[in-house]
């Protein structure tokens, strides 16, 4: 497959583990972006994303560094980084080395996982991740909910795709047919690409039956929060948040992960809604499986042949996604 067209370091929020994977006292190694990295957990629970070498003789700190209280300390010779990436401590000297500092990336913490704001030129995040609870406003919590982490998680690796491939399956209505093999015909509702937080919700009515929207008591609000995430709340037929997040690892590769939350059955006791919880989400999880084939797989056409009724929809995001895409210096 030939490389992606479209820049692979866009600015945005990036999943880039789940907060379970990060412990306290935890050091979690992982490459995104290009970049060796480490997430680190203090002991009263902050998590720091940074690059992974010491400043000082270049040491891996995901290869035997250790979290001591609030800072992390380097396998080779014990030099101490706190969260803002500062030299602390050179434990056989009296002094810091102030002058060094290991690259920080601001991070945040919700939906159950670890994300990092990525942007070429350094400026601090301008939107928020959205929380797949709080983002609608209608009294849920994730106490409604089974937690997603472990069970109910998709973790692909190293796929040959791009962010926005995934992005314009939210906008895409003709691929239900094909792709999950469902009688589905989405009616949208709302195609709001004015902010870095777009909105795209949509009915749902089916090839048999397709009437006024009126008629449809199902459908999906999605919140996409730059190119690198998108959260979604299904009602209706199935009751459940789902957050979708495709990372860079390089110029050719992202990670995709997948959460689901499922209702909690008010109906059965713990064990019982646990499980079909689980059998629902394996379901969801499944369908995303099946567009990932086609992703992996796909090459960006630019101009694409949209037909008529793909148009609106195809063009507003594309038009939308560029401000993710800052010129990368030379």
């Amino acid at each position: 497959m030939a490389k992606p067209t479209l820049s692979m370091v866009p600015t945005g929020w990036f999943q880039v583990a789940w907060s379970a994977e990060v412990p306290v006292g935890g050091v979690h190694r992982m490459s995104y972006f290009g970049r060796d990295l480490v997430a680190w957990r203090t002991e009263s629970g902050t998590v720091t994303v940074m690059d992974a070498y010491c400043e000082h003789l270049g040491a891996h700190l995901g290869y035997g560094g250790t979290v001591v209280g609030e800072v992390i300390q380097c396998p080779f010779h014990g030099w101490q980084w706190s969260t803002e990436g500062r030299n602390v401590c050179i434990p056989y000297e009296d002094r810091p080395n102030i002058g060094k500092k290991i690259r920080t990336f601001p991070t945040a913490e919700r939906n159950e996982a670890i994300y990092v704001w990525h942007d070429l030129e350094r400026r601090s995040p301008y939107f928020e991740v959205p929380d797949v609870f709080a983002a609608w406003d209608d009294g849920a919590s994730a106490d409604d909910y089974h937690p997603a982490y472990p069970g109910a998680h998709l973790l692909d690796e190293r796929q040959e795709l791009h962010p926005q491939y995934v992005l314009e399956n939210g906008v895409d209505f003709a691929h239900f047919k094909y792709v999950h093999k469902v009688p589905i015909v989405p009616i949208f509702t709302r195609h709001d690409f004015d902010e870095p937080v777009a909105f795209v919700d949509f009915t749902i009515s089916f090839d048999d039956s397709v009437g006024s929207i009126d008629d449809v008591n199902s459908g999906v609000n999605a919140i996409n929060a730059g190119i690198g995430l998108a959260v979604t709340k299904s009602w209706g037929m199935l009751d459940n948040r789902t957050c979708l997040a495709v990372t860079p690892v390089d110029d050719r590769t992202c990670d995709v992960r997948f959460s689901v939350w499922t209702r909690r059955r008010p109906d059965v006791d713990e064990e019982s809604s646990l499980a079909l919880a689980r059998k629902e989400a394996r379901g969801v999880i499944e369908q995303v499986e099946a567009d990932l084939v086609i992703w992996s797989h796909q090459k960006y056409a630019d101009p694409a042949a949209l037909s008529r009724g793909e148009y609106p929809g195809f063009t507003a995001l594309r038009k939308w996604a560029q401000q993710f895409y800052p010129e990368e210096p030379a």
